[in-house]
């Protein structure tokens, strides 16, 4: 006699994750069945019908999670005021994000390879580029990620959310190795990501086998009551068991967030990935990872005892006061713009841990503020960086200009990232200039700017739970990172551009010779008696943005303004989103 019983779903509430899942369900088919003329519009048309789709679903939701948790299936989805706000702020970042995935810029080329899977370098990736073909995997590839970002937070089982954080992150090692140039360092940062990203989730999976070992169950509450009576546990009074195991299942989370020790992985990967994934990357994966920590962390914190409770926080100070060190100080020093904004994702992640150290309903809201307002300012300063690029130029000696504009003939290139390269952008791209300021001074916490009253939060939350110490900390860090935000704002419009350096000269080889002559940047090229200088360099351009992305840069600099002025609505509503707890 079979005494199955099928467990009743309430379909509405898992809605914001099924549309998504579903829809990158359906894009893997549309790449089997659509011709390859209109697989890109369908594919893009799709994803971002869906992701629509989702934030509606998140909007019917709301009243009605306002009410009271909404469990299904026993807890394995357990959706609470602040799992549904966490989704709403992934929900926005990703159709912002896709949106900077879409744009091809004015060349007619997207930030990704023809052939993902061809070694750099051989004859069969120039193949597939001279014959036009087009990674249109990616946008499944992305909702897969968004689904399992948005089932994160949203799940009292340890063992679902591990699954989530597998979904989130399996697509997010293949996009890291699909960009278009700089094919190995590409390539190496997906194998960065991926080996460390392994190792993180065994942390995470021994973490849960310990707790799992202690209580008996997996899911949190469970686990709670476990903890307020430790006689009904199988091993008894071993409540160092829990705790260990509670460390490992953090560490597993920090990890994602960037958060130091765990953060050698992010200026590499960040650097090295297509810059509209590292953007994606940058504001989704750390506000899913965020919401499942407080979720763990302050649902477990219900049940430990004074002691436990103690060193937990204590710790939590530790891995804060460590993360702003280090991205602020080594982000200090760094040249390079997307590793620049690598070490400030980490710093941001130092300042998150500061809102969460008093694990109360004030610290949640704080971080959902936080990261709606750093979500906003990440997706649009990355989105700057694919705009601007490196063009070479090249010719007779004699054209090349001494002064007035340079021409602009030659084969665009990749991001221009190193800083210098940065030199005088406002005087080619004012607005841009002017967005991508905006969105820096926002990281550095700027008054009547997001990041202002996100930071603001934060510290504020730390200093009601008792935690002043560390809010002085965190307010010196921000003083410090102002500089490195600075710097960039003052070479971009007041250090004068170099584009109309000439290149250095060697000494002409004698007649007959046909070979290269030393001189930075500069070939001289002898026929018979008569000497002729061929010029090859690299000067910084922007490139045209054909939509996509400029409306992204649009809405993110409004988005940071409005919430940065009139931050009020946003507050209350993360205020209504701050409960945690079933």
């Amino acid at each position: 006699m079979n005494d199955f019983v099928a467990p009743s779903i309430d379909w509405a509430a898992v809605s914001p994750v099924l549309i998504v899942l579903a829809a990158g369900v359906l894009g893997v088919l549309l790449e089997a069945f659509v011709p390859a003329k209109a697989r890109r519009t369908t594919q893009l048309t799709l994803t971002l019908a869906a992701l629509a789709g989702s934030l509606v679903a998140v909007g019917l939701l709301w009243d009605r999670v306002q009410a009271g948790a909404v469990s299904v299936v026993g807890g394995s989805y357990l959706l609470t005021p602040f799992g549904l706000g966490v989704q709403a702020v992934i929900g926005v970042c990703a159709l912002l994000g896709v949106l900077v995935v879409a744009e091809r810029t004015t060349t007619g080329q997207d930030a990704f390879a023809p052939a993902a899977a061809a070694v750099p370098g051989t004859a069969y990736e120039d193949e597939t580029r001279r014959a036009g073909l087009q990674q249109t995997e990616i946008y499944p590839l992305l909702l897969f990620s968004t689904g399992g970002m948005l089932l994160f937070p949203a799940t009292d089982d340890l063992i679902v959310m591990f699954v989530a954080l597998e979904v989130l992150s399996l697509p997010l090692y293949v996009l890291c190795a699909t960009a278009r140039r700089r094919r190995l360092l590409s390539q190496e940062a997906a194998f960065k990501y991926f080996v460390l990203g392994a190792f993180a989730s065994a942390l995470f999976v021994f973490g849960i086998a310990l707790v799992y070992g202690f209580a008996g169950t997996v899911r949190l509450q469970g686990v709670v009551q476990v903890l307020a009576d430790p006689a009904t546990s199988p091993l008894g009074s071993m409540t160092a068991l829990v705790v260990v195991g509670l460390v490992l299942v953090l560490s597993g989370l920090l990890f994602k967030i960037g958060a130091a020790p765990l953060h050698a992985w992010t200026p590499d990967v960040y650097q090295g990935a297509p810059t509209p994934i590292t953007g994606f990357m940058a504001a989704c994966t750390k506000a899913a990872a965020m919401g499942a920590l407080v979720r763990v962390l302050f649902t477990l914190a219900n049940g430990l005892n004074a002691e436990v409770r103690h060193d937990v926080e204590v710790a939590l100070w530790a891995v804060a006061i460590l993360t702003m060190l280090v991205g602020t100080v080594v982000g200090a020093v760094q040249t390079d713009v997307k590793r620049l904004l690598a070490y400030s994702a980490i710093a941001h992640a130092g300042f998150l841990l500061v809102g969460v150290v008093g694990m109360d309903e004030a610290g949640s809201r704080a971080v959902l503020f936080y990261l709606l307002a750093y979500g906003l300012a990440s997706i649009g300063a990355f989105a700057v960086v694919t705009l601007v690029r490196e063009r070479t130029v090249s010719g007779d000696d004699d054209a090349v200009p001494a002064a007035g504009p340079v021409p602009d003939d030659g084969v665009v290139l990749g991001e221009a990232t190193r800083l210098a390269q940065w030199a005088g952008l406002g005087r080619k791209a004012p607005w841009l200039t002017a967005a991508f300021s905006l969105f820096l001074l926002s990281m550095a916490g700027i008054p009547l700017t997001a990041g202002f009253v996100a930071k603001f939060g934060v510290f504020s939350a730390a200093v009601e739970a008792g935690a002043w110490p560390l809010a002085l900390l965190g307010v010196l860090a921000s003083a410090v990172s102002v500089f490195f935000y600075v710097r960039v704002i003052v070479l971009m419009v007041l250090t004068p551009p170099s584009d109309r350096e000439r290149p250095g000269r060697g000494q002409a080889p004698a007649a007959g010779d046909d070979e290269p002559v030393g001189g930075v940047g500069g070939t001289a090229t002898v026929t018979g008696a008569a000497t002729r200088t061929l010029v090859s360099r690299t000067v910084v351009t922007v490139v045209g943005s054909r939509g996509p992305a400029a409306f992204a840069i649009a809405v993110c600099a409004v988005g940071v303004l409005l919430l940065g002025i009139l931050p009020a609505g946003a507050l209350d509503l993360a205020g209504q989103a701050a409960q945690f707890r079933p």
